[in-house]
């Protein structure tokens, strides 16, 4: 699977219709109904997008927002809502969000928003693919790793820890935050497990590609 998204939304037919189409687009869609349950989803873990409803059960997908905001969460966020005056938009985007839907809406538009916010992360990249110069090269959408025209298949760790170091060229990123972001809400980090997976995408990717510095942390070298 690909980018990991959050979607609150308490239409069960039109949350199924979305996860399906989503997923066959290689996005990992994880779903929820509630407002508490979106905010304890959003704290305990990390997304690449939220796509949020507003009038939901417990609350609404502003107040989800505002929260997780508040919490230094800066995953970028949709709205997808029956709302349309001005004033629900004013607040929506007050809340943090970075772009808006109204329903009924079409999917394809729905998926298009999602890539232009995804690609946002990898502003430094101009292409779809990063390519190391070997062979291999990552798709940045569905987070696919391709040598020539075969897909190599990598644990899912191994997987986002190369998007998370792709996210930052040529930058250090602290053990500490790579902690964070790889690993889940209640996994016990390990030191042993980052070094091999270093190990495998240093061997993958080039010896030279991934560097490290004690107290810096691991950086991606972009020629």
């Amino acid at each position: 699977m690909g980018h990991k998204i959050l979607l609150l939304e308490d239409d069960f037919l039109l949350s199924e219709i979305v996860r399906e189409f989503l997923c066959e687009h290689q996005l990992e869609v994880c779903h929820c109904e509630g407002a508490k349950e979106a905010l304890d989803l959003g704290y305990e873990n990390n997304f690449d997008l939220y796509l949020f409803d507003v009038m939901v059960d417990g609350g609404d997908g502003f107040e989800v927002l505002d929260m997780l905001r508040k919490a230094g969460k800066k995953t970028p966020a949709i709205f997808i809502t029956s709302l349309s005056s001005m004033q629900d938009l004013q607040a929506g985007y007050q809340s943090g969000c970075d772009d808006y839907i109204r329903k009924p809406f079409e999917l394809n538009e729905l998926l298009l928003r999602i890539y232009a916010l995804l690609k946002r992360k990898f502003a430094h990249i101009s292409e779809d693919f990063e390519d190391f110069g070997n062979g291999v090269r990552f798709e940045l959408h569905t987070k696919l790793v391709y040598r020539g025209k075969d897909i190599v298949f990598l644990p899912k760790k191994e997987i986002e820890l190369l998007n998370i170091l792709l996210q930052k060229p040529n930058q250090f990123i602290s053990q500490q935050e790579i902690f964070e972001r790889l690993w889940e809400y209640g996994e016990e980090p390990s030191d042993m497990s980052l070094r091999v997976y270093i190990k495998n995408l240093r061997f993958l990717i080039g010896k030279d590609k991934i560097i490290n510095q004690r107290g810096n942390g691991y950086c991606y070298v972009k020629c």
